[in-house]
């Protein structure tokens, strides 16, 4: 899953924003949702507003259950 990253103040590991359109049951229109997932970064290379690939892992903690893959886009 491809996101955006809303926090790295942790120690190897960054919150990160996934979003997805859905499509309304009855109004047939496309609503987002979305999702924050913890994930490992191992090298602390990504920044607050980077785009990460992150794929699903064993689980590393309560919380952390996705490994950073790579940085797709740097914040500006």
């Amino acid at each position: 899953m491809i996101g955006t990253v809303v926090s790295d103040k942790m120690d190897k590991t960054v919150v990160v924003l996934v979003e997805r359109l859905v499509k309304h049951r009855i109004y047939h229109k496309y609503v987002r949702r979305c999702s924050k997932f913890a994930a490992h970064d191992e090298h602390n290379a990504s920044n607050t507003g980077d785009r990460v690939l992150i794929v699903q892992t064993r689980p590393l903690s309560k919380t952390k259950k996705w490994r950073v893959r790579k940085i797709v886009e740097k914040a500006v």
